[in-house]
């Protein structure tokens, strides 16, 4: 069975709560048995962190070659900051997609910007938490 790890970024645990308006009212805990289900449906098994701190998140890339296969990763906002997430997702030269509940394209200029889009096998961006379904289904059908 093939193995994905899932990396929620910065901020993402108070989803349902932060900014409804953007972000939508499903919690993480929601978005993560949504994940569950469908990577059952795929015959898929997932690793799933949410981390605040940059580092953790370079780390996790970092030890994925060997454990898993591909990386579903919402980097949030070190989308647009973090050289350090980008370098760690082309040294682990897994399939990788990028998902993000909003579409960044249309918010704030300086979110339009992706520093680990160039990285990653593709970029799912806008529906919401079903972002991150797409995003599953996307990579399963990389790794196959």
């Amino acid at each position: 069975m093939k193995s994905v790890l899932v990396i929620h970024g910065p901020n993402l645990q108070m989803l349902g709560r932060r900014k409804p308006s953007v972000y939508g009212r499903v919690s993480l805990a929601a978005i993560n048995e949504q994940l569950r289900r469908e990577a059952r449906r795929l015959k898929l098994k997932l690793e799933i962190h949410q981390f605040n701190h940059e580092g953790k998140i370079v780390d996790a890339i970092g030890e994925a070659p060997g454990r898993h296969h591909g990386i579903l990763i919402n980097p949030a906002a070190y989308t647009h900051t973090s050289v350090a997430i980008r370098d760690a997702l082309e040294g682990a030269a897994l399939p990788a997609v990028e998902v993000h509940l909003s579409n960044i394209h249309a918010r704030e200029g300086f979110r339009h910007n992706s520093l680990t889009a160039p990285v990653v096998a593709g970029q799912i961006t806008g529906f919401g938490p079903h972002s991150y379904t797409l995003g599953l289904q996307a990579l399963a059908s990389l790794l196959k």
